[in-house]
């Protein structure tokens, strides 16, 4: 069985849950990593630059945590649950890239500790499904 699903290029992991924002969070591990998926990345292009937030910063859900600066645009991270940022991927300061070689894995933005905001999150199949209406 695959661990992922595939709609048209873009790739959507499996055990994850996705926001109609984009992002992805893993609630199986404490604390959570959030990253983007891997249509956002392929929308943003190449980034090259990343402004994350601070260890111990208060995240609400839908509202901004970081940005992402690609060659096209700059774009805004949204937090997919209210939480507390308890790390952020200290590779990405010196690597950026990492979001669009491994947005699933070394590129992972921010772990996070849960307070709430799971309950509207998009499983893989759904999140699926709203990626099919925008390509």
């Amino acid at each position: 069985m695959s661990k992922t699903i595939d709609v048209s290029g873009n790739t959507i992991k499996l055990g994850l849950l996705y926001s109609k924002t984009h992002e992805w969070i893993d609630i199986t591990e404490s604390p959570s990593a959030v990253g983007v998926s891997d249509y956002a990345q392929r929308t943003l292009h190449d980034v090259v630059f990343v402004e994350l937030p601070k260890v111990g910063q208060q995240l609400k859900k839908g509202v901004t945590m970081c940005t992402l600066e690609s060659i096209k645009a700059v774009a805004e991270v949204y937090s997919p649950v209210d939480g507390v940022v308890v790390e952020v991927n200290p590779a990405l300061e010196s690597k950026p890239e990492l979001i669009n070689q491994d947005p699933y894995g070394e590129g992972w933005l921010v772990k996070v500790e849960v307070r709430g905001g799971t309950e509207s999150l998009l499983k893989p199949e759904a999140y699926a499904a709203e990626i099919k209406k925008l390509i």
